[in-house]
């Protein structure tokens, strides 16, 4: 399957289990993709949610410039509500299952097609 391939079945497996998540494994690829090589960096995977400019990174570099999306207070409150369903607050969660319950949230799935 290849070293992308079982990542996106490990995401898969996350928005299952921790989220209760049916994946769109299409949208899943597509934005697992657009994360780049960090997917393969230990550090990169995942995102920081109890540092507060790691959270307005995601919002900066993924909503706003990726997405598309305007500057408001809905964002970050999207980011603290996507972080909360994805499980337990201290452990680390994969940035591409973030980026894609953003996307979901967001209805942005076009944006990446």
């Amino acid at each position: 399957m290849g070293k992308r391939g079982d990542l996106i079945a490990l995401y898969a497996e996350e928005l299952r289990n921790k989220c209760g998540i049916d994946p769109d494994l299409e949208l899943l690829t597509k934005v697992t993709i657009g994360c780049g090589p960090a997917i393969y960096d230990p550090d990169a995977a995942f995102v920081s949610v109890t540092d507060p400019e790691g959270l307005n990174a995601i919002k900066r570099n993924f909503l706003i410039r990726k997405l598309g999306l305007a500057e408001s207070q809905g964002l970050m409150d999207a980011i603290t509500e996507i972080i909360d369903s994805y499980g337990q607050p201290n452990q680390p969660k994969y940035r591409a299952v973030v980026y894609y319950m953003l996307t979901k949230h967001f209805r942005r799935e076009a944006i990446l097609a």
